[in-house]
């Protein structure tokens, strides 16, 4: 059965997935590029983006399996770009230049609306203003039988567990310490939503966790 996926999802020691004052700046807020150290040295992210090198191993083998079987995104607003309120005009189109990484339908959380915007290699970002069960029915609907990814920030990956509808989390829990910034698990708890740890392995780079509920039949 296609699952609900949030996968390479880095946070502190401190417990952020993200650092305070997000702009164009600072995507991941100031501090948080320091979360995705572990996934900018594999040789998967060279690759994703035209580069040379890079390291393997358990870092390179989980982000690599990340992109596995999914056929849709969801993400949340800033994740797609720094712009608040309403669309000024269409021209950000994200962060990760013509040809974004996805590959499939991306579908971006916002409270304003816009056109869906085709991308090269496949990406089609569409944009969705009914909210989170909308987008994840959406999502699933388009990704044809695979699963679907929930790709950030924090206060969609939050609002997906509090749902109880994340089939499985896999964090890489980086060894930075943030001090600030948006807490990924503040107030919930996860055992009471039906969430265990299923596996776990450390790197060099991170301590990778997977969390999850029993396999749905």
């Amino acid at each position: 059965m296609a699952k609900l996926r949030v996968h390479g999802f880095a946070v502190s020691v401190d417990g952020f997935g993200a650092g305070a004052a997000q702009d164009e700046a600072h995507p991941l807020g100031v501090g948080g590029e320091a979360l995705m150290g572990w996934a900018f040295a594999t040789r998967y992210f060279h690759k994703m983006f035209g580069q040379e090198g890079g390291e393997t191993g358990v870092d390179d083998d989980l982000i690599t399996a990340g992109f596995e079987n999914v056929g849709a995104w969801i993400l949340g607003r800033n994740m797609f770009g720094p712009v608040r309120g309403p669309w000024p005009d269409e021209a950000w189109k994200g962060w990760w230049g013509d040809n974004p990484p996805y590959h499939v339908p991306v579908f971006v959380l916002t409270h304003y609306p816009r056109d869906s915007l085709v991308m090269a290699g496949g990406t089609v970002f569409h944009f969705v203003t009914e909210g989170t069960e909308v987008a994840l029915a959406r999502a699933f609907e388009a990704a044809g039988g695979k699963d679907v990814r929930v790709g950030g920030g924090v206060a969609t990956v939050r609002t997906y567990l509090q749902a109880g509808v994340v089939d499985e989390m896999h964090l890489a829990v980086s060894p930075v310490v943030l001090g600030a910034g948006e807490a990924l698990f503040a107030g919930m708890d996860l055992s009471a939503l039906g969430y265990r740890c299923k596996t776990h392995v450390f790197t060099a780079n991170a301590a990778h966790v997977v969390i999850g509920k029993e396999d749905r039949v």
